[in-house]
């Protein structure tokens, strides 16, 4: 009887132990974060009751036992699956904790500071963050486990031997991930492009959607994912259009007869442009910028505040002024001449008429003789 009801003491105790020291820390994380409703941070460390739970539930298994004395044929294995339980649930909680506090900071930050730029940045900052320090975490947490076996430990000597020869084989064999996960803390502290800038690599024009250690998304606007290594941004060179101001200048251009009514047209870019929400009103202008002997290239410049109101401008300009050429001034539009060419002049004719052939003689007269 004692061999089934210890047992069920220890690991009904446990458990219940850890359901309620698990609701008891809940309860008090509630009330932190009803008082303190302009911090996230006791509502994310509630997200971790999970491995905390985990973490005690497995503490009080691994330190009561062996006073159950259950299985005791294979009380080293159960202990070491507990111990590993342990380590990794313990990892699990580290990187909860972190996370909490980290988007805690970020969220602090964003809230004091209007810069979006700089929010970007530092949201960059703390992306990359979190994952070198859940591989940090993960890594610490591998290699305690692996401590855990006897066969391993007796191994350490001639690793810490081999480790020199080691690193450099690793080194060579992995010289474009080092170089991709140097670039990625890079980027991430040397600010050169940040979560959310719009970017165009390669021609295609996107926004950055992930910046990872080793690669970066960016989401283009027909909504295609270009995945490419960090080492791209610090090697060859691209477009930033959210670097410094996230103001725009875009330009529209129209080839047009020499024809078409300029003035006009810039009275009529005005008018456009006022009923255009996108437009920020900074700065509008319409010149000619080249000519061919068919054609004039006419060229209108708009502004907005980013790079979708620029492109939202754009559109909506080139497409309501042929609109309105079309309609109303439609011989501005470019034509093709299909008059007949003019010949060149000729030479000036002599003023002294051409000698005339003498006639020819009839056949009946004979030439008169004179008499001597």
């Amino acid at each position: 009887m004692e061999n089934v009801l210890r047992p069920l003491i220890v690991i009904g105790g446990s458990v219940v132990l850890t359901l309620v020291i698990g609701w008891a820390t809940d309860l008090l994380l509630r009330k932190a974060d009803a008082r303190h409703g302009e911090t996230p941070l006791w509502d994310l460390l509630r997200r971790a009751r999970v491995p905390y739970q985990l973490v005690l539930c497995t503490a009080l298994l691994r330190g009561s036992y062996d006073l159950a004395r259950l299985v005791h044929a294979h009380r080293v294995a159960v202990g070491r699956a507990l111990t590993l339980v342990l380590i990794g649930s313990a990892a699990w909680l580290v990187v909860r904790i972190a996370a909490a506090v980290v988007e805690t900071t970020y969220s602090r930050y964003a809230r004091a500071h209007h810069d979006a730029a700089r929010v970007r940045r530092v949201r960059t900052q703390v992306s990359l963050i979190m994952r070198v320090v859940t591989a940090i975490v993960g890594v610490v947490a591998v290699s305690s486990m692996l401590l855990t076996f006897p066969e391993m430990r007796a191994a350490g000597a001639s690793l810490l031997a081999s480790a020199g020869v080691l690193g450099i084989v690793a080194g060579v064999a992995a010289q474009s991930t080092l170089s991709n996960l140097f670039a990625g803390l890079q980027i991430a502290f040397g600010d050169m492009v940040r979560l959310g800038d719009t970017v165009v690599v390669d021609g295609e024009w996107g926004t950055v959607e992930e910046i990872t250690l080793t690669f970066l998304t960016v989401r283009t606007w027909d909504e295609r994912r270009i995945t490419m290594p960090v080492s791209y941004f610090t090697s060859k060179p691209f477009e930033n259009w959210s670097r410094g101001s996230a103001q725009m200048t875009g330009i529209v251009y129209w080839h047009l007869d020499h024809s078409a009514p300029l003035d006009l047209m810039r009275e009529r870019l005005r008018d456009i442009l006022r009923q255009c929400a996108a437009w920020d009103g900074r700065a509008c202008g319409l010149v000619v910028t080249d000519s061919t002997p068919n054609t004039i290239q006419v060229r209108a410049l708009v502004t907005a505040k980013d790079a979708d109101d620029i492109w939202t401008v754009r559109v909506t300009v080139r497409e309501q002024m042929l609109t309105w050429l079309t309609t109303t001034h439609p011989y501005a539009l470019p034509r093709v001449n299909t008059a007949e060419a003019l010949l060149p002049p000729t030479d000036t004719p002599s003023e002294t008429p051409p000698e005339t052939p003498p006639s020819p003689r009839r056949a009946h007269e004979t030439p008169r003789t004179t008499r001597g």
